[in-house]
């Protein structure tokens, strides 16, 4: 998500424009004029790098998802509507790059509206979608038998369209507010008066309700699987045991990611509550960099499953043609799946497997 809140440090940046294209903060205070060409290059080139790969790596995600039957597991049906926001963020970036450029909005109040509504819905979408994700993963190793019965694709189905529902819902004030503000001519929230005060409500919203509350969420997920998995010991199946950590490894990787790249995004915008930032270029482009980050997130997570899922590797490499011979049908079962009975089955590991170096892979899933 863009900046939330006035960040005097961008007035540096732009003579012309003291409230530039970074686009979700809500104005900023006056300060020395600069000159606005690193701004107005580099952060648009990165904002465009990371659109290219993003789509690129998230567009792969959902086609191999989609188009191979064994990549339809619950885990990956998460994988798949997190890939889905993604791309639907970038689809907005070229927009932001834009305005980052010339420094002014010369889209219409209709492309700003849907373009700041879409990176809400990808921050809250995104961190609900990775809670949900815990809680399957939590669900897996504590209690797998007994919740065998909603640890079921259409299950999962089921809960991505509520992560959705809740999303739109919680990105509500984008749609009322985002606009065109007066006298900057920049797409940005722009809140009622008190300013500051919704300003700053908003922050403390999105900031509680969309990265630390449900971060709370998944740790304790975490915990009480490490405390499961520390008291079970052998009496769990090789095999099985062996599909589940690769598998809650993967998720819990992509969850690390997530929390280093949103966390320092979030700590400037509450800092900024109580501090006024210094108004001067280097600080202006730490803030620029925290918010790349954030946007960095969501091209990320393509190469972690390539790296970390034995099925994301072996079928990306199918539709890039990088090797021939065997895809996901052929690849390591990434979880148990579940009978018409609902008991758990064992998923068959080929002998090429997890096993292939004698030792531990630093793949997963």
């Amino acid at each position: 998500m863009e900046p939330l809140f006035p960040v005097p440090t961008l007035a540096g940046w732009n003579a012309s424009a003291a409230a530039p294209g970074a686009g979700g903060h809500n104005g900023t205070l006056a300060g020395p004029a600069a000159s606005p060409g690193a701004r107005a290059v580099v952060v648009p080139v990165l904002y465009l790098l990371v659109c290219v790969v993003g789509l690129g790596g998230n567009a792969l995600v959902i086609y191999v998802v989609l188009r191979h039957a064994k990549m339809k597991t619950v885990t990956n049906i998460y994988i798949l509507n997190l890939a889905v926001a993604d791309v639907l963020l970038m689809l907005g970036l070229p927009f932001l790059a834009t305005q980052n450029a010339v420094s002014y909005w010369p889209f219409g109040p209709v492309l700003c509206r849907l373009v700041m509504t879409l990176d809400g819905i990808n921050q809250f979408t995104s961190v609900f979608c990775l809670t949900v994700m815990s809680v399957d993963r939590y669900l897996a190793v504590v209690h797998p038998i007994r919740s065998a019965r909603w640890r079921r694709p259409r299950v999962a189905k089921l809960a991505s369209a509520g992560v959705w529902t809740f999303s739109l819902l919680m990105s509500l004030p984008l749609v009322v507010f985002a606009d065109i503000q007066e006298g900057w001519d920049t797409c940005n929230v722009s809140w009622p008066e008190p300013v500051g005060l919704w300003g700053a409500v908003f922050i403390i919203y999105t900031s509680v309700l969309g990265f630390f509350g449900p971060l709370l969420v998944i740790c304790l997920c975490y915990l009480l699987i490490v405390v499961k998995v520390k008291a079970s010991g052998v009496r769990v199946g090789a095999t099985r045991r062996r599909s589940e950590r690769k598998a809650t490894r993967m998720v819990v990787v992509v969850v690390v990611v997530f929390a280093g790249c949103w966390l320092p995004f979030f700590i400037v915008n509450i800092v900024n509550l109580a501090f006024v930032l210094p108004a001067e270029p280097a600080s202006a482009g730490a803030y620029f960099f925290v918010v790349v980050l954030s946007y960095a997130n969501s091209c990320a997570n393509p190469v972690l499953y390539g790296f970390l899922s034995d099925n994301f590797r072996q079928s990306f490499r199918k539709v890039l043609c990088l090797r021939k011979g065997y895809g996901a049908e052929e690849a390591e079962a990434a979880e148990p799946q579940a009978d018409k009975s609902g008991r758990l089955r064992e998923a068959t590991t080929p002998a090429r497997g997890s096993e292939a170096n004698g030792l531990m892979q630093t793949s997963r899933l």
